[in-house]
């Protein structure tokens, strides 16, 4: 289940992850994949969505699919592959800006619009433990924005202007 905005786990800032080897961290990867896909607009989750205070998230690979600009077929069947980001820490960030409009799994039926940098250059662990260092820039950029915010307590409504709820949400 993923946990509403109402709730202090959100709003705590995430431990690192100090043992890769721990049991429990795989089967965390697992629910966590396993409540993103549940959503039909699921492209991210972080660790505390789910109600663990843990620097871990996963990005969908659906996202790198739109930001390479294949058309949307709803007939195709979503990929249920993803990345896992553990203990990440934004090394550079572009100075060049954008403005576009984001939702939250955690906070349902509003979107608003969030001005963050266009591009980015990430540094963390994936669930073996292995160092890894990679840009990214359009929506792949702005989810690992959103995520890390996840990770520091912060909900893109925090950011957000001319936030606005859906109707039938």
């Amino acid at each position: 289940m993923i946990l509403q905005k109402e709730n202090k786990i959100l709003r705590a800032i995430a431990k690192p992850v100090a043992n890769f080897r721990a049991s429990g961290l795989k089967e965390l990867i697992s629910e966590m994949a396993e409540a993103m896909f549940k959503e039909p607009d699921g492209i991210g989750i972080a660790a505390p969505q789910i109600g663990e205070s843990l620097r871990v998230f996963l990005v969908s690979a659906e996202v790198k699919r739109i930001d390479s600009g294949e058309p949307h077929d709803a007939s195709k069947k979503k990929s249920k592959d993803f990345l896992v980001f553990i203990n990440p820490q934004i090394k550079k960030f572009s100075a060049k800006k954008s403005k576009d409009v984001e939702g939250c799994l955690s906070v349902r039926g509003f979107y608003g619009e969030v001005t963050r940098p266009e591009k980015l250059n990430v540094e963390y662990f994936d669930e073996t433990g292995k160092k890894h260092s990679r840009g990214a820039s359009g929506l792949f950029a702005r989810v690992v924005q959103h995520e890390i915010d996840h990770l520091n307590g912060v909900l893109f409504i925090d950011k957000a202007k001319n936030v606005k709820k859906l109707k039938d949400a």
